[in-house]
């Protein structure tokens, strides 16, 4: 990406605001980009001869319906188990896992726990 230069106060990639250097949302129909963080219009001709390329995929409903039948008729999770973790709802030892980051960077991480036998869900924040 080549750098640029605008009447302001950053030199950098058209993506970033030059006056703050907080990300750009995509363009619009407007012929100006408003930046999120301090307000500043940036002018869309910035973005002449750059290509943005995404492809939004939906799934069908049928796939989902599949999938939620398949989980129930599963006779293990998917998953990492963890075999220390019981069942609050049926008593079965281990349970497989999944970690996300639900929380600002300097707390611990969201682990949600899914029981094997009867795919009742439990989430403890780490």
């Amino acid at each position: 990406m080549a750098s640029l230069k605008n009447k302001s106060t950053f030199v950098g990639d058209a993506e970033f605001c030059f006056e703050c250097g907080t990300i750009l949302p995509l363009p619009g129909r407007e012929p100006f980009i408003v930046c999120v963080g301090c307000g500043f219009k940036n002018d869309i001709n910035i973005f002449n001869g750059i290509t943005v390329e995404y492809e939004t995929k939906y799934n069908s409903k049928n796939s989902f319906k599949r999938r939620k039948e398949n989980e129930k008729n599963a006779d293990s999770a998917t998953g990492p188990m963890v075999q220390d973790r019981v069942c609050s709802k049926c008593g079965n030892q281990g349970m497989s896992y999944a970690t996300l980051q639900t929380r600002s960077a300097d707390e611990g991480q969201t682990v949600f726990y899914s029981c094997p036998n009867c795919q009742h869900q439990e989430l403890e924040n780490s």
